[in-house]
């Protein structure tokens, strides 16, 4: 066996004996806290690893922020991306880069290398999902550096939000390609829209370390460790916030069947910005 592939066995092996909840909360703590000496030194340390273009940020000072999450869920300039505004365009929710995109087959979202989930595994509800059994899906990934304010990639009313409890495996192309299930396993907040054109999902995925998921219905997600569905009656125009993420993970996209396409350039590993079209209607 190569030190290659003995390192990814050893980072795999470790998804599962390290405590995912336990770790998460404690960096949850420190994100949140507003002591300065922390928050600065954490900040500074986060911004040189991952080279952060502040320039594009409303707030350009990092240690101006009262916190690390308050830093890492920073709002842009509003010149900084710019929304698709065609009727018929789908619009990218996050910052990130494409893990997958494609059809659900027979409701199959395909994962990544001979992996997938049902599309009822991860909306967490046989009924919620339904709609989407040979619809379309995006999955987009959003790295450490990236913008962390997820936003509405089409118009509609927010109907349903659904907290699904899981696991906090690490979301990474190692984990993708090895994890059976990885998304559908995760916790995750399932959002559920009514659109001109059917229903729509927007599903955000927790990961290891990730602080927390906030939604613009529900606020801060609490986990319970339970299924809890809130209803909801909320416009939300196509590219309005959604929802964001302390730390980041991955959002997923699900549309009905044969009401939109993709836009062929996009594959997975394709860099994209919220906002720009990622898709069209054809109905």
């Amino acid at each position: 066996m190569s030190l290659k592939s003995l390192q990814k066995q050893l980072f795999l092996k470790a998804q599962d004996l390290v405590p995912q909840h336990q770790l998460s909360r404690v960096v949850g703590k420190v994100a949140a806290s507003e002591n300065k000496i922390v928050k600065n030194v954490v900040i500074q340390a986060f911004k040189a690893k991952y080279g952060i273009d502040m320039s594009i940020a409303e707030q350009k000072n990092a240690l101006k922020y009262k916190s690390f999450n308050e830093f890492f869920t920073r709002s842009l300039k509003t010149t900084a991306r710019q929304i698709d505004t065609a009727q018929e365009a789908v619009v990218c929710p996050a910052d990130g880069a494409i893990s997958q995109i494609g059809a659900i087959v027979e409701g199959d979202v395909f994962q990544a290398k001979g992996q997938s989930f049902s599309v009822e595994q991860l909306i967490g509800d046989p009924k919620l999902a339904m709609p989407f059994k040979n619809g379309q899906f995006a999955t987009v990934y959003l790295s450490p550096k990236d913008y962390h304010r997820v936003h509405m990639p089409f118009d509609g009313k927010l109907t349903e939000t659904l907290y699904v409890p899981g696991e906090l495996f690490s979301v990474n192309q190692v984990t993708a390609e090895n994890v059976s299930g990885l998304f559908a396993r995760n916790e995750r907040m399932v959002c559920l829209f009514d659109t001109s054109i059917g229903r729509m999902a927007v599903v955000l995925v927790g990961a290891m370390i990730v602080a927390g998921i906030e939604t613009v219905a529900t606020g801060k997600v609490k986990p319970t460790g339970r299924l809890e569905l809130q209803h909801h009656d909320l416009a939300l125009n196509k590219g309005d916030e959604l929802g964001r993420f302390y730390l980041g993970s991955t959002a997923i996209v699900l549309f009905e069947q044969d009401v939109m396409a993709w836009e062929e350039q996009f594959k997975a590993q394709s860099a994209v910005v919220m906002g720009e079209r990622l898709g069209h209607l054809t109905k």
